[in-house]
């Protein structure tokens, strides 16, 4: 489904592997250009881990919440992620922030923005890269939650998800956080107020 991009305010989709520091990133962008930009709060059928807030954070919903919502099309895109949870953006999350002069920018993995590519919505779409990959791994051990299955499987899955990355309009490699936070600026205002993204593209 196509729009006429100029009745509505900016879409970015901001995808990477897990772990890359793409949530930090769009947090800390947000805070430089609230309120022109806001980060839509994902919902997921996933339990609420120690310190998150539910409704900021993301929506944890149960599994038959979430296909009801799913059934009723009220999911811009969702994917089951894993084999296990099923994470998704509502489209209460999105499309009457957009309509009243919001920005709103998603921070979710290839599936959903394929996703997003195949409705057709004017949008940007940035793909976070680590480093290395041998820094990716050093990051999701760092945060000393996950049993080895678990970090394996979420390397196994970043291989296949720098596979897609050529597919978004730019690149960025969060090296540095800074750095990356205002690289991700410059595209998005590029893209929505001078044309072309300024980010690499390869």
């Amino acid at each position: 489904m196509n729009e006429p991009a100029s009745q509505l305010a900016p879409l970015v989709v901001v995808s990477g592997p897990s772990g890359v520091g793409k949530t930090t990133v769009v947090e800390r962008l947000i805070a430089r250009e609230a309120p022109r930009l806001r980060r839509a709060v994902t919902a997921t059928t996933r339990p609420e881990r120690a310190g998150e807030v539910a409704g900021t954070d993301y929506h944890f919903w149960t599994v038959e919440r979430f296909q009801t919502e799913v059934r009723g099309d009220n999911m811009l895109e969702w994917a089951r992620v894993f084999g296990n949870d099923f994470y998704g953006t509502p489209r209460s999350e999105v499309d009457p922030h957009r309509a009243a002069g919001t920005g709103v920018v998603l921070v979710i993995d290839v599936q959903g923005a394929a996703r997003v590519r195949e409705l057709g919505l004017e949008h940007l779409s940035v793909f976070i890269d680590p480093p290395s990959l041998a820094e990716l791994e050093a990051r999701l051990r760092g945060r000393g939650d996950m049993a080895e299955e678990r970090v394996q499987r979420r390397l196994a899955a970043a291989v296949t998800e720098l596979d897609e990355a050529a597919k978004f309009d730019c690149r960025i490699v969060n090296r540095d956080l800074a750095d990356a936070v205002t690289d991700l600026q410059r595209a998005i205002r590029a893209r929505f107020n001078l044309g072309e993204p300024t980010c690499s593209t390869n």
